[in-house]
């Protein structure tokens, strides 16, 4: 028998990703930095609606498309993905390296 090489822990799912990461952790962050990065649609979205009360469906439909597009507009951009897929492994990395989870910074907004 031929003896069996050791390897760190984690090297071979280093780039591997699990389902639950591809599917829900990395798009979390991309909505998080998508929202950051439309943070003035954002604010005229929560702005109108909350001038408008119950009539917010009919009269903010232009700053919810716009909000809309902005957020699309990331969401469908494959660097983007890239950029958000690399912070969340790096992410990753430190939490198997040190074991300390690295608190996320909520985005504060009523959408």
């Amino acid at each position: 028998m031929e003896p069996r090489m050791e390897r760190p822990p984690g090297a071979a799912e280093n780039s591997k990703l699990r389902h639950v990461e591809k599917d829900v952790l990395i798009p979390q962050i991309m909505r998080d930095r998508a929202k950051e990065r439309c943070s003035d649609k954002v604010q005229a979205f929560t702005k109108c609606c909350q001038e408008t009360g119950f009539l917010m469906v009919v009269k903010c439909r232009r700053e919810n498309t716009a909000l809309k597009d902005c957020l699309v507009g990331y969401y469908s951009d494959p660097l983007f993905y890239e950029e958000c897929k690399a912070e969340y492994l790096k992410q990753r990395e430190e939490y198997r390296a040190t074991g300390i989870k690295k608190k996320r910074q909520k985005v504060t907004s009523n959408v």
